[in-house]
């Protein structure tokens, strides 16, 4: 069973209250091979939201809100439910703060990546799941 970001299973969670569905994605829901999580949301953070990026070591909003408390408790909600379904891997939105492997947004709201990875996809790879993007599948 694999976890999935939301928002590319077609569910409008994203900071804009849209999805970035993704067929595939949305194929292993329907299918029962994997269950969609939204960090963010279960963190605590309302939809539609302020976006956010990383600086450093903190989760930051554009107009200057520290909201890296929510992105952590949202991420240690999503690692409670894979390890519930016994999870061995993720496919998760990419350059996302929260769900980005191996680049994401710099902080600076000007679209310019940079290497990292966002608090839930750390989270799970430090936890042994393997996380992939919409981008690697």
């Amino acid at each position: 069973m694999k976890i999935v970001s939301a928002c590319l299973a077609g569910i409008n969670c994203t900071y804009a209250a849209k999805s970035n569905e993704n067929k595939t994605i949305v194929d292993l829901v329907k299918s029962g091979k994997a269950i969609p999580v939204c960090p963010e949301q279960l963190g605590g953070l309302a939809t539609p939201r302020i976006p956010a990026e990383k600086n450093g070591n903190k989760i930051i909003t554009k107009n200057g809100i520290d909201v890296t408390s929510q992105f952590v408790k949202g991420a240690l909600e999503g690692l409670k439910i894979a390890k519930m379904i016994n999870c061995k891997e993720a496919i998760l939105k990419s350059n996302s703060p929260s769900c980005g492997s191996g680049q994401i947004y710099d902080g600076s709201f000007t679209g310019k990546l940079i290497p990292g990875d966002g608090i839930f996809a750390a989270l799970l790879k430090k936890n042994g799941i393997v996380v992939q993007t919409e981008k690697d599948i």
